[in-house]
């Protein structure tokens, strides 16, 4: 079948990325002690457009950083039995302790990569709050987890899939369903 429907495309998640960055600006009264941390990697390449947002909005910037939780899934096979987690290849560039996390991704599914970022983050510092920003919501929760800003829900079917494409990684914004 592989139909492809478009559901957002460059000025539909632009739009959504502008009230995502008025929602965190709002919810945190500014973004005082506030740091965007982007899951690797489309999430990354919205916490970069999130915080320029917010600095046009507000006038001045905020902190952002990446997080590879690749060592924290746990649907990946250990390759030891003494293998320990690592934030490998993150580089978050002021320490979390007692700041806003807003971490970023770009779909919520199952929650299992934002538990993963969550255990990553754990691992970096001690946040005083840490809140969840995803471009899509497409439902489906293995694990008690809620976005704190979405852009935009798009109820699936389990037979459907959601593709985010982002001009820094694919050279054009738009985000798809298919069927599988």
């Amino acid at each position: 079948m592989n139909q492809k429907v478009l559901i957002l495309d460059e000025q539909a998640i632009g739009r959504a990325l502008t009230r995502i960055a008025h929602q965190i600006i709002e919810k945190n009264k500014g973004i005082d002690d506030c740091i965007l941390v982007g899951i690797r990697t489309r999430g990354i390449y919205l916490a970069e457009r999130l915080a320029t947002k917010i600095e046009e909005i507000e006038g001045k910037s905020i902190t952002v950083g990446e997080l590879d939780i690749t060592l924290y899934r746990d649907d990946l096979t250990k390759v030891t039995e003494n293998q320990e987690p690592l934030v490998k290849g993150s580089a978050i560039p002021v320490g979390i302790t007692n700041k806003k996390v807003i971490l970023v991704d770009d779909v919520l599914y199952t929650g299992r990569t934002v538990r993963a970022g969550l255990d990553a983050l754990m691992d970096v510092g001690r946040p005083a709050a840490i809140q969840l920003a995803v471009l899509v919501d497409r439902g489906h929760r293995e694990l008690p987890i809620r976005a704190d800003y979405v852009g935009k829900n798009i109820p699936t079917s389990s037979n459907e899939k959601i593709v985010v494409e982002l001009a820094e990684v694919d050279s054009i914004d738009q985000v798809s369903i298919f069927d599988k």
